[in-house]
């Protein structure tokens, strides 16, 4: 796999540069077998994958390049130890993920799954699943998306398995709502989504940092419900990161208008309307 890799990637330099940088690594990589340096030969591997992976090959090229990359990640059942699995998948992941999302995203989140499938460490798996979310939502496409979202409804069995605290999932359900946000016909998954990453803040002096940064995933909350027809109950105004927008120059407004929709008539939300056109058509038309 190395001499192909490395083939594949200098084929283009012609043969009095291809042919010694080959055997180099050749040589290099019968070292790290025989001493069992796994991360080393992780290392050596991705190298020449990183040229691939950023050159615009044909698409036999990419059965070729999913092929080496799922041959890489076989080596973390090779490794001494759990610890240096997960070292050889942070390696795989950083390769995967560093490049322009848009290049073969598609193919890097198989393979992170392909990777997901083989680590042993729950934590580890945990860590390569968001890593295919970062992919999924920096490609920003459907055929990205496509790959993970089918992944969403098993998100709780997931979450529980994985044994993962609360600022893990945090991050997890956020980077799902990124994804979400955009994709037609899931409307309500996203709306399901928000609420589960809001949930997540308790309102304790821990939280106090980051509840601030989920004021805008609060506010779209509150659109969600608010602009939905079949949803008429929901638990925002209990969540302390929805709370907080009571206090907010910018976003107390939304606040109140969701007060109006749970808890009073419709001739406050007459008034609202009165006084707030201009921030109701900034919503849409929906209104």
């Amino acid at each position: 796999v190395v001499r192909s890799t490395a083939q594949l990637a200098w084929a283009d330099a012609g043969p009095e540069v291809a042919d010694p940088e080959v055997a180099r690594l050749c040589a290099e990589a019968q070292q790290h077998l025989l001493a069992g340096r796994w991360l080393d030969m992780a290392t050596l591997m991705l190298a020449s994958a990183d040229l691939l992976l950023l050159s615009p090959s044909a698409p036999d090229k990419a059965a070729d390049l999913e092929c080496i990359l799922t041959v890489i990640c076989n080596l973390v059942t090779m490794a001494g130890s759990e610890d240096e699995a997960l070292e050889i998948a942070k390696l795989i992941c950083a390769k995967l993920t560093h490049q322009p999302p848009a290049d073969k995203p598609t193919l890097r989140i198989k393979v992170l799954f392909s990777l997901y499938n083989l680590l042993p460490s729950l934590s580890g798996k945990a860590m390569v699943y968001r890593k295919a979310l970062e992919v999924a939502a920096a490609a920003a496409g459907k055929a990205a998306a496509d790959c993970v979202v089918p992944t969403f409804k098993n998100i709780d069995a997931f979450v529980a398995y994985w044994g993962i605290g609360k600022p893990e999932q945090r991050e997890l359900f956020l980077a799902i709502t990124r994804i979400l946000k955009d994709h037609k016909g899931m409307t309500k998954d996203y709306f399901k989504f928000l609420n589960k990453y809001l949930a997540t803040f308790d309102g304790s002096a821990g939280d106090a940092d980051a509840i601030a940064a989920a004021k805008e995933e609060a506010a779209a909350a509150i659109v969600e419900f608010v602009k939905s027809s079949d949803l008429y109950q929901c638990d925002l105004l209990d969540m302390p990161a929805v709370a907080q927008l009571e206090k907010d120059d910018k976003y107390q407004p939304v606040y109140e208008l969701l007060k109006i929709f749970l808890t009073q008539r419709l001739e406050s939300y007459l008034a609202f309307q009165t006084a707030n056109s201009t921030l109701l058509q900034g919503y849409g038309t929906f209104w």
